[in-house]
């Protein structure tokens, strides 16, 4: 999975992969949905899998990272 790639997750919304980092040794996703912007996921790679990351934590230890890619 790349940038710029769309991909379908499993609530059928289709997503564009605007980011991709590695965070302690996974590679985390920031997906956002095509048909409704406000929809975004953060998401890490679980042996070809996609897990969507819930905890607030981890997501705000990892906006900086995504941000800092750019």
């Amino acid at each position: 999975m790349n940038i710029r790639n769309i991909i379908t997750l499993s609530d059928n919304n289709k997503y564009l992969i605007v980011g991709k980092v590695e965070y302690e040794n996974k590679n985390h996703y920031y997906l956002v949905d095509i048909n409704n912007q406000e929809n975004i996921k953060f998401c890490y790679e679980d042996n070809g899998d996609l897990v969507e990351i819930e905890s607030p934590e981890i997501i705000q230890k990892l906006i900086p990272i995504f941000v800092n890619k750019q």
